[in-house]
């Protein structure tokens, strides 16, 4: 699962979270976004890092799930006609149609409570030095 977070006017970070199909977590990862604060674009960006995190690991079949709706149903409709998201919204949508095994899916706040504290967590660290955050179980 991935999240989003942002402090108005200041910076923003994301979750990721790998978990396993009995939702076991496996590990977790925050990153920092210091230069984007629309909620949307920060969520957009997460996804895209929990994706390239997902495809350097060697996952082939993994479904991501996220509270954005806007971003699950642009992506599973392959609709990349919103100039705010732009490119990085392209790319998701073809890293999606060129791994099969990969899905998107929308869940609530509450099924995405993991990745949000994540986020919130690493928010909250700003501003280290590091970019990324590894939280292991």
């Amino acid at each position: 699962m991935w999240d989003g977070a942002t402090r108005s006017g200041s910076h923003s970070a994301g979750g990721l979270v790998l978990m396993t199909p009995a939702r076991d977590i496996l590990m977790a990862k925050g990153v920092q976004f210091p230069w984007f604060d629309d909620p949307l674009v920060v969520e957009l960006i997460a996804l895209c890092e929990a994706v390239l995190w997902c495809l350097a690991l060697g996952f082939t079949a993994i479904s991501f799930e996220g509270d954005a709706k806007v971003i699950i149903d642009k992506i599973n409709q392959a609709d990349t006609r919103d100039n705010r998201l732009g490119a990085i919204l392209e790319e998701l949508v073809q890293y999606f149609a060129s791994n099969p095994g990969f899905s998107v899916r929308f869940v609530g706040r509450r099924g995405n409570r993991v990745a949000h504290s994540v986020a919130r967590k690493v928010l909250s660290l700003y501003p280290t030095m590091s970019r990324f955050f590894d939280f292991r179980t």
